[in-house]
């Protein structure tokens, strides 16, 4: 495995066991809820396995080619390195508000709203359909910023547990989570996300860091955020909270 899966393996381990020692809220029902995200985990990493080798296409034919906005950059390596790394995060956030935006895209990312409850396993839950078009842009984008493979490795292997922190049932001190809130996205913003009222939704969308949400208008604080309710108001049903139902999801109507 490369650096970026044995860092998230880590941390969602950590994660899951922290979760059990600190909740931030009820843990009943638990493991079918962890099982069925990691079922539908499954099948994605059998999809992100045979698409890995495209990402690392693009990365190599940018080193070899010369090819992308920071390879331009009269800057030391370093400098380039952190531009890449900034310039992917605002492409993360672009690329979520999107999947809020426009209707068929919402369709594939409403499968990562549906769920009820919120912990580290819900990091994991995405339609493939989903990770099938992001694999596809990404490979695009990462010609366009001049990304490396390395520098690729990099940004996953600080995203990931990132990802899985602001999903996590963890309960953080009020006084830690507002100070992450100054870099990066804390479960208290990312909690926000996952309301079910349609404007906090559509708010938060940072992957790593909260500037952009600052920057672009879609920043929304809550402050009774443990009466937030979870999910879309729809699809919370049995039927669609299973493997088979969340892959059926996006080709159901909304009731």
């Amino acid at each position: 495995m490369s650096l970026d899966l044995w860092v998230g393996a880590a941390a969602l381990a950590a994660l899951l066991l922290l979760e059990g020692l600190i909740p931030f809220r009820d843990q009943q029902g638990r493991l079918v809820h962890d099982l069925t995200n990691a079922g539908l985990a499954l099948v994605n990493a059998v999809l992100g396995a045979a698409m890995a080798p495209l990402l690392a296409l693009s990365a190599v034919v940018s080193a070899e080619h010369g090819l992308g906005i920071t390879r331009l950059l009269p800057v030391p390596d370093w400098v380039a390195v952190l531009a890449a790394l900034i310039l992917f995060d605002l492409w993360m956030y672009l690329w979520h508000r999107a999947n809020h935006e426009i209707p068929l895209l919402w369709r594939l990312h409403r499968v990562h709203h549906t769920d009820p409850r919120m912990d580290a396993s819900t990091a994991l839950r995405f339609h493939p359909g989903e990770i099938l078009i992001s694999t596809l842009l990404n490979s695009g984008v990462i010609l366009l910023i001049g990304l490396s493979l390395e520098t690729l490795v990099l940004y996953k292997a600080v995203m990931i547990p990132v990802i899985l922190l602001h999903h996590s049932n963890l309960r953080l001190p009020v006084g830690l989570d507002r100070v992450l809130r100054l870099v990066i996205v804390p479960p208290s913003l990312h909690r926000v996300h996952h309301s079910e009222i349609i404007e906090e939704t559509n708010s938060n969308y940072g992957t790593v860091l909260s500037v952009w949400d600052r920057l672009f208008g879609s920043l929304r604080l809550r402050a009774d955020i443990g009466s937030i309710r979870y999910g879309i108001g729809r699809f919370d049903e049995p039927r669609w909270q299973g493997v088979l139902g969340l892959l059926k999801l996006p080709f159901a109507r909304a009731p």
